[in-house]
């Protein structure tokens, strides 16, 4: 029998929020307090920052830990690792940025399919959403295209984006055995889901200029080891 409509509600799961931040005081708050309410736990993985983004988060209400090891995967591995010792472990997990580019109100619409279509992983797709103009850089759109059509091809798996704001069913997600440190954490998740057979789909979200300078879009060096990385982690779960 389909379920109701009272048990298809957020309020009726477990659904924790995990942001990586690097330096992001300007902007942390903000995100932790634009989360939906529904949300049980927020973790900001404080990643070896050098300005005031812990004390930020821990006052807008966040869980914070400490990663001095730099690396965006880093991060998630260590907010993982944190949640596989909760007493009660989360039905959902979703990632966001700490910049702000993200909009967090948009959650409900990012695990719908799951909660109500019985989907285990959700990307938020910008591709498909409204950008705001120069929210993205051109190495990122073709970065985006690029990665996307060569997981069509070699995966037969339809993606528009890589995006960062995303859910998954949290036992689904260890299932998939994360170990990316660092560029490659997105993508990694995408191709062992597909690997796996796990049910995937893509909402639209929106998506508008981060507040700062962004580590990888925002210097040559980031441009160039994310491309890097991605193409790298493309070609190695062929």
């Amino acid at each position: 029998m389909p379920k109701s409509e009272s048990t298809r509600h957020p309020s009726n799961f477990t659904i924790d929020v995990l942001i990586p931040a690097f330096n992001e005081e300007n902007s942390v708050g903000k995100v932790i307090r634009d989360i939906p309410p529904f949300v049980r736990n927020i973790i900001v993985v404080n990643n070896n920052s050098h300005d005031d983004t812990k004390m930020v988060a821990e006052a807008a209400g966040a869980i914070v830990l400490d990663e001095p090891q730099k690396g965006y995967g880093k991060a998630c591995l260590t907010g993982m690792d944190f949640i596989r010792n909760l007493k009660q472990q989360p039905d959902i997990l979703v990632f966001l940025d700490a910049d702000y580019s993200d909009y967090p109100e948009q959650m409900s619409e990012v695990i719908r399919p799951i909660i109500e279509d019985g989907y285990d992983m959700v990307i938020g797709s910008r591709a498909l959403g409204k950008r705001e103009r120069g929210s993205m850089t051109l190495p990122q759109v073709f970065g985006n295209w690029l990665s996307t059509t060569l997981m069509r091809w070699i995966y037969k798996v339809d993606y528009t984006d890589l995006g960062p704001f995303r859910a998954i069913r949290w036992e689904k997600l260890k299932a998939l055995g994360m170990v990316d440190e660092n560029y490659g954490w997105t993508i990694e998740m995408q191709i062992k889901a597909a690997k796996l057979g796990l049910k995937s789909t893509e909402v639209p979200v929106d998506y508008r200029k981060r507040i700062g300078v962004s580590k990888v879009s925002g210097t040559v060096k980031g441009v160039f080891g994310a491309g890097w990385k991605i193409l790298w982690t493309v070609w190695r779960y062929r």
